[in-house]
């Protein structure tokens, strides 16, 4: 079976080792996506203080920029939104951040029925409140 790298010209570049997809049969598997632009440190929906620190982020922005990014690397990789089949969200502040997100979540997954997990971490990896791990079928 072939294992097909996937990397979106449309989609920030990867901070670490690894592909923005991966395809096995006529699965997908992305990577973690979060909401930063490619070719640019901006983070849409955060202000950092000097020391790089996170001063206030925006949730909503940033979970639309994911959203997009998903699309960017989906869309490149032969698939649609609507294949998406499962999304695992991790939120650094449930309390906080779920209420957006889910509103969100429900706008532009409706009719796409994917499965989904939501869990709060301590930490991501950049200075981010979301980061999004989709599954789709091409």
């Amino acid at each position: 079976m072939d294992k097909i790298i996937i990397n979106s010209e449309r989609a920030p570049e990867p901070v670490g080792a690894y592909p923005h997809a991966r395809r096995v049969g006529n699965l997908l598997f992305l990577s973690g996506v979060g909401p930063r632009e490619r070719g640019t440190r901006v983070i849409p929906g955060v202000t950092l203080n000097e020391d790089g620190t996170v001063r206030e982020y925006d949730i909503e922005a940033q979970t639309l920029s994911v959203f997009r990014n998903i699309r960017y690397i989906i869309e490149d990789a032969g698939s649609t939104w609507d294949q998406i089949i499962d999304v695992q969200v991790f939120l650094t502040d449930m309390k906080k951040d779920f209420p957006v997100f889910n509103r969100l979540y429900a706008e532009h997954f409706a009719g796409v029925h994917a499965c989904r997990t939501t869990i709060e971490i301590g930490a991501l990896p950049t200075p981010i409140a979301v980061e999004l791990k989709v599954i789709a079928t091409i």
